[in-house]
């Protein structure tokens, strides 16, 4: 059982400093039992953030989307008339209530739920934050900008914000939408979600995470901002936004061979 003081001292030896904005992705299971759960390990982020600092989480809801793989997968097998069925049970998106995925892992909805939080509209990408600037980060989520320049991730690029990977590869470091969103050949895809207002339908770019992988292996040979601690059953990695995801598009704007 790791303790909330152990904890604690596992973020500020990796370099989390009180007055951040922290963008969280964590595997809990890789970090091992903590005191007091997803709970106990929000209160110690909380704790070395202090007052001014800002804890923020990805909560997407792929489930609300008729286009995403987590939806296809649920109505593979089924007729049109079964799917149509399916479709009509499923409950609107209420930033307040509707809780993230499951496939967010459990420190995201604990963030989610935490008293004060603050949550963006999107149906499909949302995100939670904590802290003095949980409204500015949180405030603004076009439909069209599911993970770009005008949503939260784009806010914790403009505030030079730091990803905490507990567990997390970089395969997984979702700032490099941003990156991909930069490059000239961006792919345009119709999306559907069912919303607050019911179900609508839109036009954003055709978002893939597939390359993440070798893309973070190149931005981890040359980052000099990105530090590591062990911390529980957990390799951690602290990342600089705006260094990581400037490095990305150099690295995914060059020629290739």
């Amino acid at each position: 059982m790791i303790s909330a003081a152990a904890l604690t001292a596992g973020l500020a030896e990796l370099g989390v400093r009180p007055g951040t904005v922290l963008h969280v992705q964590a595997s809990l299971r890789a970090l091992g039992p903590v005191a007091g759960g997803a709970g106990g390990v929000v209160d110690a982020l909380l704790d070395t953030l202090g007052d001014q600092g800002t804890l923020v989480a990805y909560t997407a809801t792929p489930e609300n989307s008729a286009t995403s793989r987590v939806h296809r997968a649920a109505v593979a097998g089924l007729t049109p008339a079964e799917t149509a069925a399916y479709q009509d049970r499923m409950p609107p998106f209420d930033p307040a209530t509707t809780p993230c995925s499951p496939t967010m892992g459990a420190l995201s909805e604990a963030v989610r739920t935490r008293p004060g939080a603050r949550r963006s509209s999107h149906p499909q990408t949302s995100w939670a934050a904590l802290g003095p600037r949980a409204g500015e980060i949180t405030a603004r989520h076009p439909l069209a900008s599911h993970l770009g320049p005008d949503s939260p991730l784009g806010r914790l690029y403009d505030l030079d914000a730091r990803v905490l990977m507990i567990g997390v590869p970089m395969a997984g470091f979702t700032a490099f939408h941003l990156a991909d969103l930069r490059m000239p050949d961006v792919r345009l895809r119709e999306y559907r979600c069912v919303g607050e207002d019911g179900w609508t339908t839109f036009t954003a770019p055709d978002l893939d995470d597939l390359h993440f992988g070798a893309l973070g292996e190149e931005v981890l040979r040359t980052a000099r901002g990105i530090t590591t601690a062990r911390i529980g059953g957990a390799d951690c990695r602290l990342v600089p936004v705006r260094e990581a995801v400037d490095l990305a598009e150099r690295i995914l704007r060059r020629p290739r061979a």
